[in-house]
């Protein structure tokens, strides 16, 4: 493989900004209105209940779902809105700084950092799955990503002559690397509620 058969993550990282942020703020959108009928009325039942293993009342209740004081889709509604924005200002022909690039990169890590601690806390502590959450955190993995890989490409992370090969293998396999964190991700889920799924099998 060569230099040209590396994607220009600059052609396609609008749309996946506008389009990963819209479906990341809706469901922020749907669990705060399943958070505010929990509140008030303690015997409503959210549409995203399903069975023992999709149960979203299990987790808008728990004090992990309020991680910071604050119903935690709070975060995903000023987040997303944000990411959106961004993406709709590079359709606009808007340029930003690098700065306000590394700020975005920042802020995305940090996402999924938060979104692993719930992933496990979702799994093994309250041993339970939210399905808006899911979806939260499927577009904030290749928010993150791609974010990151731009910055690599537009040179706002530098990288270092010993690191460039690495740093060309992760941009030719982008979509392989990120299919496998869904693949891990989804493996750990099957595990995790074996005793359930194989009920259904």
């Amino acid at each position: 493989m060569n230099n040209k058969q590396i994607p220009k993550i600059s052609n396609f990282i609008p749309w996946l900004l506008t389009v990963a942020g819209s479906i990341g703020l809706l469901s922020a959108f749907m669990l705060t209105l399943e958070k505010i009928e929990l509140l008030k009325n303690a015997s409503f039942k959210p549409i995203c209940n399903l069975n023992p293993v999709f149960s979203c009342s299990s987790i808008i209740m728990t004090k992990q779902a309020s991680a910071f004081g604050f119903p935690n889709p709070m975060i995903g509604l000023i987040g997303f809105s944000v990411v959106i924005t961004i993406g709709m200002g590079i359709f606009a022909k808007a340029t930003y700084k690098r700065w306000f690039w590394m700020g975005l990169n920042i802020a995305s890590a940090l996402a999924a950092i938060f979104m692993h601690w719930l992933i496990f806390e979702s799994l093994y502590e309250i041993k339970a799955l939210c399905i808006f959450c899911m979806i939260v955190w499927s577009v904030t993995m290749p928010i993150f990503w791609y974010t990151t890989l731009y910055n690599i490409q537009e040179k706002n992370i530098k990288i270092a002559k010993k690191y460039q090969k690495v740093s060309l293998f992760i941009q030719r396999h982008h979509l392989d690397i990120l299919i496998t964190w869904y693949v891990i991700l989804i493996a750990l889920i099957l595990q995790n509620f074996w005793y359930y799924w194989k009920t259904i099998f």
